[in-house]
């Protein structure tokens, strides 16, 4: 089969805004479905991947990513099949073009949670399926579009909305800038002077600011970057791989912790709402803030399950044609 028709989720600016948008309204459709006990919808979307299999390729360990894919494979009735690190000969005795072509070439689509970006886009370059990035060390579509779909579902709609990240510039926020922008949210991002954020995503975010006319900012100072907005959102700031500069990055993130007195001195909106795609660690958030009635930590870890059911009747099951 030729791979150069097949379309891969590698970040969200590789879709159209429509494409997105599309995206966000399915996961909610599908989550309607899922909620609602309809055992005849339910049954006939079960059916559309019965038989066939879905490669979890896994190089990193996982909660959400993986319980959320697990779980949409089985939705459409196809058999999940986790392939972790130590799992195959994948970078023992087999390159990462032969195990691509390989397992494309068995399964309907592969989720694909690595360490590098260019193991992303070796393996969409060589795959025979779609490659869905459920991370990777600079792009996180998933929780792009599950984060879109926590918004909408919290405020009933995104366009106008103020989004303030406080935390690192990591492969999170990467993504959900360019979602937010996407979804008619101002994004204002805090983060300390010795933190550089990514030169292209930086980039494709003030091109979409300005076709777009949303504001898009990038600060130093958590308090200015709180000032009325809506949703709150940070990260860990020790990434998987990264523990040993714990003690180093916790100095360098003082007074970026989101606390009550924080947002009070930013002087948020009134409706705000608190957003981490966990696992969260005190350093980054309270507990006064992480489990108040304005945080909805758990509705958008649960909403991951609908963003990725979303993401395969897209890429798989529709074959890349989202709008349908």
């Amino acid at each position: 089969m030729s791979t150069s028709n097949i379309k891969h989720l590698v970040n969200i600016a590789s879709l159209s805004n429509d494409e997105f948008i599309s995206l966000i309204n399915n996961a909610q459709h599908f989550k309607t479905i899922y909620k609602s006990g309809n055992i005849s919808k339910i049954k006939s979307n079960h059916e559309k991947l019965l038989g066939k299999t879905i490669a979890l390729l896994f190089s990193k360990r996982s909660t959400r990513t993986r319980i959320s894919s697990e779980g949409a494979s089985a939705f459409f009735g196809a058999q999940p099949m986790f392939l972790g690190k130590d799992d195959i000969q994948l970078g023992v005795n087999e390159s990462m073009y032969d195990t691509t072509k390989v397992i494309s070439s068995m399964v309907s689509c592969i989720f694909a949670r690595v360490n590098k970006h260019q193991d992303i886009l070796d393996l969409a370059k060589d795959s025979s399926a779609p490659i869905i990035n459920s991370l990777c060390d600079k792009y996180h579509p998933l929780q792009a579009i599950t984060d879109i779909m926590t918004i909408k579902e919290s405020f009933g709609y995104t366009k106008g909305l103020k989004l303030a990240w406080i935390g690192d510039a990591n492969n999170v926020i990467n993504d959900l800038a360019i979602a937010a922008l996407k979804s008619g949210i101002n994004v204002s991002i805090a983060i300390p002077e010795s933190v550089k954020f990514d030169s292209d995503v930086e980039s494709d975010a003030v091109k979409l600011a300005n076709e777009t006319g949303v504001k898009f900012e990038i600060l130093n100072d958590p308090i200015e970057a709180l000032n009325n907005a809506n949703v709150l959102v940070t990260d860990t700031w020790v990434s998987m791989g990264d523990e040993s500069k714990k003690i180093e990055k916790l100095k360098q993130f003082n007074g970026f912790q989101i606390t009550k007195e924080l947002i009070e001195k930013g002087k948020v909106n009134e409706n705000w709402k608190f957003m981490h795609c966990l696992p969260r660690h005190p350093e980054e958030v309270d507990d006064i803030v992480f489990y108040s009635p304005n945080s909805v930590v758990f509705q958008e870890a649960e909403n991951r399950l609908y963003a990725a059911i979303a993401v395969i009747n897209g890429f798989v099951i529709n074959k890349g044609d989202l709008l349908k």
